[in-house]
């Protein structure tokens, strides 16, 4: 078999399909966020205004987590020495831990290198902690809950997205006895709706099921710490299990779990995806802790970042930009439609406008919503956003893409 020719087929592919994905090369600037600077493949620089972080506040600069971080640093060196049962597990590790349980109002948490890799590990650990459960999955949950539901190898439902009603179908045609979980996110980070929790949690309950919450699009976003949906909907006590992350509103990296002490336990116990990875080193954990400490006590922040974020999303409707109806969250998506024109929006943006955001293409979302996702934040300014929009209204009518009502300039 010619193994070269395969790859670059698999590679032409994309490339044929307008999804082919470039990678910005930047480097932020500490104190200027959401500056950076892009370097082009000639050894070139130019100044740029990054318009899809998920360091959705900034807190990648906030000085009370980079003094923490450097402070670990200094303190005990760089990697974690392991994983967490072979001499990985630190001070930091254990604050960090009782510090995410205290957010959510559960008894324990457990650190996870990424937050796909606690949905992933997580979802199939359940399965085999809980034999014979069936797991009822949202249609648009991320891919890493799709990855553990399906490793876990249990019967799964695919319910439509955000509907109790199909949800409930596939519950009431379900064995009464048989253990079940329902696993669904908060804010849907593509199209940045939320879901009904109250009502997922009326049917958990009525067909006793246990609830598996993504929140890693609300962590330090939503709620007056920083909880989540769960916390600003006043229900985070009926969800059985929280997950989350520290790489986004957090402004650092790893993931977690949040719930009852046993089912944490088990997890730990049991969870390959854990078990057999070297630790969050010092650094990452302390600067965590530090962002999740600030961020419980600075609530004005989110309400700052929800401002932000309206206000974008009214000037892009003024000037008639398909900007995707979200007014729920802070996503910001602007409908393109066509994977070609999304890349080449993109493209232009950055090397005529200085603007960086990427486009969003399948597998993503599905084919033919192909769309350009902002994430404004609390230091994106009236004059950036001002620019930003006049620069899409000269793309839109450039590329001959539609605007509102379905008409192309």
């Amino acid at each position: 078999m010619d193994y070269k020719a395969a790859f670059r087929n698999a590679v032409e592919l994309v490339r044929e399909e307008g999804r082919y994905r470039v990678f910005a090369d930047l480097k932020r600037h500490r104190g200027d966020f959401p500056r950076a600077t892009w370097t082009q493949d000639d050894g070139s620089e130019s100044e740029i205004v990054v318009w899809c972080s998920n360091d959705y506040l900034g807190q990648g600069q906030n000085p009370v987590v980079l003094d923490a971080m450097h402070a670990a640093i200094d303190a005990n060196g760089s990697g974690s020495g392991g994983t967490r049962n072979i001499s990985g597990t630190t001070h930091y590790h254990v604050e960090l831990e009782h510090e995410l349980a205290d957010l959510h109002g559960k008894d324990a948490a457990l650190l996870f290198t990424s937050g796909y890799v606690a949905n992933e590990a997580a979802l199939a650990t359940l399965q085999k902690v809980l034999p014979g459960l069936i797991t009822f999955s949202d249609a648009l949950n991320h891919a890493s809950m799709i990855a553990g539901i399906r490793n876990g190898g249990g019967q799964r439902h695919v319910f439509r997205h955000n509907d109790l009603d199909h949800l409930e179908e596939l519950l009431a045609a379900a064995p009464a006895d048989a253990p079940k979980l329902i696993a669904f996110e908060s804010v849907y980070s593509m199209d940045g709706d939320i879901a009904d929790l109250a009502g997922t949690i009326a049917l958990a309950k009525k067909y006793g099921a246990l609830t598996y919450l993504d929140e890693v699009h609300a962590v330090g976003l939503y709620g007056d710490r920083g909880a989540g949906v769960a916390e600003r909907d006043g229900v985070m006590a009926d969800i059985d299990i929280v997950e989350g992350t520290l790489g986004k509103a957090f402004g650092v990296m790893g993931g977690y779990i949040a719930g009852d002490t046993d089912m944490v336990d088990a997890i730990r116990l049991y969870a390959s995806g854990f078990i057999f990875t070297t630790s969050l080193p010092p650094a990452l954990t302390a600067g965590a802790l530090a962002s999740v400490r600030w961020l419980k006590a600075h609530n004005e922040v989110r309400e700052h970042h929800q401002e932000r974020a309206a206000t974008l999303k009214a000037m892009m409707k003024d000037a008639g930009l398909p900007v995707m109806d979200s007014s729920v969250s802070h996503i910001v998506p602007v409908m393109v439609g066509d994977a070609v024109h999304c890349k080449l929006v993109s493209d232009m943006l950055l090397q005529d406008h200085g603007i960086y955001v990427q486009p969003i293409n399948y597998p993503t979302v599905p084919r033919g919503t192909e769309r350009l996702r902002f994430t404004p934040t609390p230091f994106h300014t009236d004059a950036m956003m001002r620019d930003l929009v006049a620069s899409l209204e000269s793309l839109w009518a450039r590329c001959n893409i539609a605007r509102v009502g379905g008409v192309a300039a």
